[in-house]
């Protein structure tokens, strides 16, 4: 089941980022939710590939996905496959991250922005993100002048 951070106190004119955390590893959530939140991320957590989809299906928010490599349901390739196909859902940037031995390939294989291996440094996963930069927030219709 999904579960998200507090709703942004922002006032409406203003985007702020929401983040779409994908692991099986219910802690890695927790603390990725946290960090994220404090530095100012809405953030949203889901358990696998599966469930992103959903997720992603009815909030068209989402402006990164974080996700694991290996996932019960439906894993990292497979979300990537049905991401990829879907114009609504393609435009999305993704960060990979795990702890496996090829991780690296497999990410830049899936087409993945970043890749971050666990266990995690909380600093890598800042910069990658801020690397991305937040898409929505540059669409003109969130532009106010």
């Amino acid at each position: 089941m999904p579960t998200e951070s507090a709703p942004p106190t922002t006032p409406a004119s203003v985007h702020r980022c929401t983040v779409l955390i994908v692991d099986d590893d219910a802690e890695v959530r927790e603390l990725l939710r946290v960090v994220l939140s404090s530095d100012g991320y809405h953030v949203a957590c889901v358990s696998n590939g599966r469930e992103a989809l959903d997720y992603l299906r009815s909030h068209v928010d989402v402006c990164m996905i974080l996700i694991e490599l290996r996932l019960p349901v439906m894993d990292a390739a497979q979300f990537r496959a049905v991401q990829q196909r879907d114009r609504a859902l393609a435009w999305i940037p993704v960060v990979a991250m795990s702890a496996i031995v090829d991780g690296d390939r497999e990410a830049r294989r899936l087409g993945a922005r970043r890749f971050l291996r666990k266990p995690l440094d909380l600093d890598e996963v800042r910069q990658a993100l801020g690397s991305i930069g937040c898409w929505m927030s540059l669409r003109p219709s969130s532009l106010r002048i």
